[in-house]
Protein backbone atom coordinates (compact mmCIF):
# COMPACT_ATOMS: atom_id res chain seq x y z
CA UNK A 1 0.00 0.00 0.00
CA UNK A 2 1.34 3.44 -0.94
CA UNK A 3 2.28 5.94 1.74
CA UNK A 4 0.09 9.05 1.98
CA UNK A 5 1.39 12.14 0.25
CA UNK A 6 1.23 15.57 1.87
CA UNK A 7 -0.54 18.13 -0.25
CA UNK A 8 1.01 21.61 0.06
CA UNK A 9 -2.41 23.29 0.15
CA UNK A 10 -3.29 21.49 3.40
CA UNK A 11 -1.89 22.07 6.86
CA UNK A 12 1.49 20.56 7.44
CA UNK A 13 1.34 17.23 9.20
CA UNK A 14 -2.16 16.36 7.95
CA UNK A 15 -1.66 13.50 5.48
CA UNK A 16 -4.09 13.09 2.60
CA UNK A 17 -4.34 10.26 0.16
CA UNK A 18 -4.00 10.81 -3.55
CA UNK A 19 -6.92 9.61 -5.60
CA UNK A 20 -6.27 6.90 -8.12
CA UNK A 21 -6.15 8.39 -11.60
CA UNK A 22 -8.75 7.14 -14.01
CA UNK A 23 -8.00 7.73 -17.65
CA UNK A 24 -11.50 8.85 -18.51
CA UNK A 25 -12.23 11.67 -16.08
CA UNK A 26 -9.65 14.42 -16.53
CA UNK A 27 -10.18 15.71 -20.05
CA UNK A 28 -12.68 18.52 -20.56
CA UNK A 29 -15.30 17.79 -23.20
CA UNK A 30 -14.24 20.73 -25.35
CA UNK A 31 -10.49 20.09 -25.12
CA UNK A 32 -8.63 20.29 -28.44
CA UNK A 33 -7.37 16.71 -28.12
CA UNK A 34 -10.96 15.51 -28.57
CA UNK A 35 -10.69 16.42 -32.27
CA UNK A 36 -7.61 14.23 -32.62
CA UNK A 37 -9.39 11.26 -30.98
CA UNK A 38 -12.40 11.77 -33.25
CA UNK A 39 -10.30 11.93 -36.42
CA UNK A 40 -8.39 8.79 -35.46
CA UNK A 41 -11.54 6.83 -34.72
CA UNK A 42 -13.22 8.10 -37.90
CA UNK A 43 -10.33 7.25 -40.23
CA UNK A 44 -9.87 3.75 -38.86
CA UNK A 45 -13.64 3.20 -38.81
CA UNK A 46 -13.92 4.27 -42.45
CA UNK A 47 -11.10 1.94 -43.47
CA UNK A 48 -12.65 -1.05 -41.68
CA UNK A 49 -16.13 -0.25 -42.95
CA UNK A 50 -14.91 -0.06 -46.56
CA UNK A 51 -13.03 -3.36 -46.17
CA UNK A 52 -16.08 -5.08 -44.70
CA UNK A 53 -18.53 -3.76 -47.28
CA UNK A 54 -16.24 -4.71 -50.19
CA UNK A 55 -15.93 -8.18 -48.69
CA UNK A 56 -19.71 -8.60 -48.49
CA UNK A 57 -20.22 -7.29 -52.04
CA UNK A 58 -18.01 -10.10 -53.36
CA UNK A 59 -20.47 -12.64 -51.83
CA UNK A 60 -17.75 -14.65 -50.17
CA UNK A 61 -18.88 -17.57 -48.01
CA UNK A 62 -19.30 -16.86 -44.30
CA UNK A 63 -16.49 -19.14 -43.10
CA UNK A 64 -14.87 -19.63 -46.50
CA UNK A 65 -11.09 -20.03 -46.32
CA UNK A 66 -10.59 -20.14 -50.09
CA UNK A 67 -8.26 -17.18 -50.30
CA UNK A 68 -10.61 -14.44 -51.51
CA UNK A 69 -8.97 -11.03 -51.19
CA UNK A 70 -10.14 -7.46 -50.81
CA UNK A 71 -7.55 -4.71 -50.99
CA UNK A 72 -4.73 -7.24 -50.70
CA UNK A 73 -6.12 -8.81 -47.51
CA UNK A 74 -7.75 -12.22 -47.27
CA UNK A 75 -11.36 -12.14 -46.19
CA UNK A 76 -14.54 -14.11 -45.78
CA UNK A 77 -18.10 -13.27 -44.72
CA UNK A 78 -17.35 -13.50 -41.00
CA UNK A 79 -14.34 -11.19 -41.20
CA UNK A 80 -16.32 -8.74 -43.36
CA UNK A 81 -19.18 -8.55 -40.85
CA UNK A 82 -16.73 -8.25 -37.95
CA UNK A 83 -14.93 -5.41 -39.78
CA UNK A 84 -18.23 -3.60 -40.38
CA UNK A 85 -19.21 -3.93 -36.70
CA UNK A 86 -15.85 -2.61 -35.46
CA UNK A 87 -15.93 0.18 -38.06
CA UNK A 88 -19.41 1.23 -36.88
CA UNK A 89 -18.22 1.13 -33.27
CA UNK A 90 -15.36 3.45 -34.18
CA UNK A 91 -17.84 5.79 -35.89
CA UNK A 92 -19.84 5.87 -32.65
CA UNK A 93 -16.63 6.83 -30.87
CA UNK A 94 -16.06 9.55 -33.45
CA UNK A 95 -19.56 10.98 -32.89
CA UNK A 96 -19.28 10.92 -29.08
CA UNK A 97 -15.65 12.09 -29.05
CA UNK A 98 -13.70 13.14 -25.96
CA UNK A 99 -12.56 10.59 -23.43
CA UNK A 100 -14.89 7.95 -24.83
CA UNK A 101 -13.22 8.08 -28.26
CA UNK A 102 -9.77 8.02 -26.68
CA UNK A 103 -10.53 5.05 -24.45
CA UNK A 104 -12.31 3.21 -27.28
CA UNK A 105 -9.29 3.73 -29.55
CA UNK A 106 -6.97 2.32 -26.88
CA UNK A 107 -9.17 -0.69 -26.11
CA UNK A 108 -9.72 -1.57 -29.78
CA UNK A 109 -6.02 -1.04 -30.49
CA UNK A 110 -5.13 -3.59 -27.83
CA UNK A 111 -7.81 -5.93 -29.20
CA UNK A 112 -6.31 -5.67 -32.70
CA UNK A 113 -2.84 -6.51 -31.40
CA UNK A 114 -4.15 -9.49 -29.43
CA UNK A 115 -6.09 -10.58 -32.52
CA UNK A 116 -2.89 -10.41 -34.54
CA UNK A 117 -1.08 -12.72 -32.12
CA UNK A 118 -4.00 -15.15 -31.84
CA UNK A 119 -4.50 -15.35 -35.60
CA UNK A 120 -0.75 -15.71 -36.12
CA UNK A 121 -0.91 -18.83 -33.98
CA UNK A 122 -3.92 -20.10 -35.97
CA UNK A 123 -2.59 -19.43 -39.49
CA UNK A 124 -2.09 -23.03 -40.62
CA UNK A 125 -4.72 -24.67 -38.45
CA UNK A 126 -8.31 -25.70 -39.01
CA UNK A 127 -9.35 -23.07 -36.42
CA UNK A 128 -8.56 -20.20 -38.83
CA UNK A 129 -12.25 -19.26 -39.25
CA UNK A 130 -11.52 -15.67 -40.30
CA UNK A 131 -9.28 -16.75 -43.23
CA UNK A 132 -6.29 -14.79 -41.92
CA UNK A 133 -3.03 -14.87 -43.83
CA UNK A 134 0.24 -13.18 -42.93
CA UNK A 135 -0.81 -9.87 -44.54
CA UNK A 136 -3.94 -9.85 -42.33
CA UNK A 137 -1.80 -10.40 -39.24
CA UNK A 138 0.48 -7.50 -40.21
CA UNK A 139 -2.55 -5.29 -40.87
CA UNK A 140 -3.94 -6.23 -37.48
CA UNK A 141 -0.69 -5.20 -35.77
CA UNK A 142 -0.46 -1.92 -37.72
CA UNK A 143 -4.12 -1.04 -37.14
CA UNK A 144 -3.72 -1.84 -33.44
CA UNK A 145 -0.67 0.40 -33.10
CA UNK A 146 -2.39 3.23 -34.98
CA UNK A 147 -5.51 2.99 -32.82
CA UNK A 148 -3.45 2.92 -29.64
CA UNK A 149 -1.50 5.97 -30.84
CA UNK A 150 -4.74 7.81 -31.62
CA UNK A 151 -6.10 6.89 -28.20
CA UNK A 152 -3.03 7.58 -26.08
CA UNK A 153 -1.96 10.82 -27.72
CA UNK A 154 -1.82 13.53 -25.09
CA UNK A 155 -2.78 11.13 -22.31
CA UNK A 156 0.25 8.92 -21.90
CA UNK A 157 3.61 10.60 -22.21
CA UNK A 158 6.59 11.57 -20.15
CA UNK A 159 6.73 15.08 -21.58
CA UNK A 160 3.19 16.41 -21.37
CA UNK A 161 2.77 20.18 -21.40
CA UNK A 162 1.94 21.74 -18.04
CA UNK A 163 -1.43 22.97 -19.29
CA UNK A 164 -2.45 19.43 -20.32
CA UNK A 165 -5.35 18.28 -18.13
CA UNK A 166 -3.77 14.84 -17.67
CA UNK A 167 -0.50 16.36 -16.46
CA UNK A 168 -2.41 18.62 -14.08
CA UNK A 169 -4.32 15.63 -12.67
CA UNK A 170 -1.15 13.62 -12.14
CA UNK A 171 0.81 16.47 -10.52
CA UNK A 172 -1.54 18.35 -8.15
CA UNK A 173 1.35 19.50 -5.94
CA UNK A 174 3.14 21.12 -8.87
CA UNK A 175 -0.10 22.75 -10.08
CA UNK A 176 -0.71 24.23 -6.61
CA UNK A 177 2.88 25.51 -6.51
CA UNK A 178 2.51 27.13 -9.94
CA UNK A 179 -0.78 28.74 -8.96
CA UNK A 180 0.80 30.18 -5.80
CA UNK A 181 3.68 31.62 -7.84
CA UNK A 182 1.43 33.12 -10.51
CA UNK A 183 1.23 36.90 -10.19
CA UNK A 184 -2.08 38.32 -9.06
CA UNK A 185 -4.07 40.77 -11.14
CA UNK A 186 -2.57 44.22 -11.51
CA UNK A 187 -4.35 46.96 -9.53
CA UNK A 188 -6.47 49.21 -11.66
CA UNK A 189 -5.23 52.79 -12.00
CA UNK A 190 -7.84 55.51 -12.24
CA UNK A 191 -7.06 58.76 -13.97
CA UNK A 192 -7.81 62.18 -12.59
CA UNK A 193 -7.38 61.41 -8.89
CA UNK A 194 -4.42 62.86 -7.10
CA UNK A 195 -3.19 61.92 -3.70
Amino acid sequence: MAAPVLHPAHRRGTPIRRRAIRLDEHLPVDHSLSRFYRVGAGLMGLLLLAFGILGLIDRIGFFDTGGDTVGGLNTNGALSILSICVGLLLFVGMVIGGNFASTLNMVLGIAFIISGFVNLALLDSSMNFLAFQMQNVLFSFIAGLLLMTFGMYGRVSGGLAHDNPYWRARHPEEVARQERRAPGPMPEVTRGKRL
